[in-house]
């Protein structure tokens, strides 16, 4: 289970095996096995050589690329955590999460040079750029990691429930929770993962953000442990995606339905060859039948379909292709190592086709949430089960089906979005008295988000000055796509909003 070995046994094993492609750089990056653990050793000998102990943060803000993998092994063979950052935050974001986690160094991409500087500024860390000139006082990555030597490197005392990494969940309070994934955790989502039949010849392409469980656990860790071959892009680009998809005769490929959505509408679209795919994997959301259908028809392909969360590992539920269409909505069923129970409002379990809660049990669980035991203790039960938040049931058969959120939070284009966030900003606005943010349907993105508001007696605000006012406070995927100004919003007899109308009265609204 020790993550930081993973690298040294395939070295062992299969040194010239084609390890990693990267096909973000230009040149393109092939790396075999031994190159991917000499770099490892390298980058781990020069945090050594900074200070960095076991159990010490390391960030990295920066798009998809293969150093992402650098900085987990490097950190996974000293013990020290693996801290990805998501791009997307505002750097006023960023600053609250350097606060909670206190990480020592910063790896980043050129990118978000402008956010650095406003970090380094507040929150003073020794910085490495990949690209670009970086800031005044920043290192080069690649120089740092080629200078340095290559010999082993490996943390005596680590333990299997030590933590790897920190994966970063959306925050109903504002703050993202940082999952602790630790070396255990990674060992068992790969042995759930067996269960969508990877084999040791396979060659998977990376689509998803590095940051998020599903870069780093869904199928690239348990590739390393089977000895096959993983690509990443910088960027999700369909026309790119499909190319490497014909060219590097990629047999797994993963996405959310969002993604396979525009590799449809890509102009290499009916041109591409994908015969080479045994199966794709769809996530997120439920993959409309309509588009499995175009897929099977014209491509041939056969379409498993997962669901995961950051606190439990992408490996939680699968659907075999042969159920893709039979049970159209289903995230399907547990896989071998997770127990899943429907619970009602008393915690007890429900049977057959009563929804309730989801909650989980197993070996995947995290180690809770780092450097905040209150949150850690009510996410699990006296039973041991991890309580989702999600609403579900499962059908005679065993097939899950989630119903809505309990939590009321959407997913806009793969992302998780809590509106509590986005309301504690709208409240900061000195026009606007009470407020709403509810996910509405949409054929693109699958879920985004409308503000419903009602300003303050005397008090004037625009639909553009509201968005404005959040753009500049939050990530552009939290920004609803709307707002709309009411005279009075939905209460309940307890004085609470009710969300489930105002949902209803703008889903039908739209028709």
């Amino acid at each position: 289970m020790y993550i930081g070995d993973y690298l040294a046994r395939r070295e062992l094993y299969s040194p010239n095996k084609l390890a990693f492609i990267d096909a973000g750089k230009n040149p393109e990056w092939r790396l075999t096995y031994r190159d991917a653990n000499r770099r490892a050793n390298k980058l781990a000998n020069w945090l050594k050589s900074q200070g960095i102990q076991k159990g010490d943060r390391v960030a990295i803000l920066a798009r998809d690329g293969y150093e992402h993998l650098d900085l987990f092994f490097a950190c996974s063979k000293l013990g020290a955590i693996h801290t990805a950052l998501n791009w997307r935050l505002h750097w006023q974001e960023l600053l609250e999460i350097f606060k909670a986690t206190t990480p020592k160094i910063l790896i980043y991409s050129d990118d978000f040079k402008e956010n650095v500087t406003q970090l380094a500024f507040h929150f003073p860390l020794t910085t490495l750029h990949l690209d670009g000139d970086g800031i005044e006082g920043s290192l080069l990555f690649e120089s740092i990691l080629q200078s340095s030597p290559d010999s082993p490197v490996t943390c005596e005392t680590l333990e299997a429930e030590d933590i790897a990494a920190l994966i970063f969940t959306g925050g109903t309070t504002g703050l993202p929770k940082a999952a602790q994934v630790s070396h255990r955790m990674i060992a068992w989502n790969t042995l759930n993962t067996v269960i969508h039949d990877v084999t040791h010849n396979d060659i998977y392409l990376n689509v998803f953000p590095m940051f998020h469980t599903g870069g780093l656990f869904v199928y690239t860790l348990p590739q390393v442990i089977f000895g096959g071959t993983t690509i990443f892009i910088r960027q999700f680009d369909p026309i790119q995606v499909l190319d490497l998809l014909e060219r590097e005769h990629v047999t797994i490929f993963a996405a959310v339905p969002t993604m396979y959505q525009m590799l449809t509408t890509a102009s290499n679209w009916e041109s591409a060859d994908l015969s080479s795919l045994r199966f794709c994997t769809s996530g997120g959301a439920p993959l409309p039948v309509p588009l499995v259908e175009k897929y099977t028809r014209e491509k041939n392909i056969r379409f498993k379909q997962g669901f995961g969360m950051t606190e439990f590992g992408p490996g939680i539920f699968a659907l075999a292709p042969e159920d893709a269409i039979r049970k159209a909505g289903s995230i399907g069923r547990p896989n071998f190592f997770v127990d899943a129970q429907i619970v009602g409002e008393q915690n007890q379990f429900l049977g057959p086709n009563e929804a309730g809660e989801l909650i989980l049990k197993g070996p995947s669980y995290c180690s809770g949430y780092f450097n905040n035991p209150e949150a850690t203790a009510q996410a699990v039960d006296e039973r041991g089960f991890f309580h989702t938040g999600d609403v579900a049931y499962f059908d005679d058969e065993g097939y899950f089906y989630n119903v809505d959120r309990k939590k009321d939070m959407f997913i806009s284009g793969g992302e998780n979005v809590y509106p509590a966030e986005i309301e504690k900003v709208l409240y900061q606005h000195p026009a606007v008295h009470q407020c709403a943010v509810i996910g509405l349907p949409n054929t693109k993105w699958g879920e985004v988000g409308k503000a419903c508001v009602v300003l303050k007696p005397n008090q004037t605000a625009t639909e553009a000055e509201l968005l404005e006012f959040m753009t500049e406070r939050l990530a552009k995927y939290k920004v609803p796509k709307s707002v709309t100004f009411m005279d009075a919003l939905p209460i309940s007899a307890a004085g609470k909003i009710l969300k489930r109308e105002l949902r209803e009265k703008f889903t039908v609204g739209s028709g």
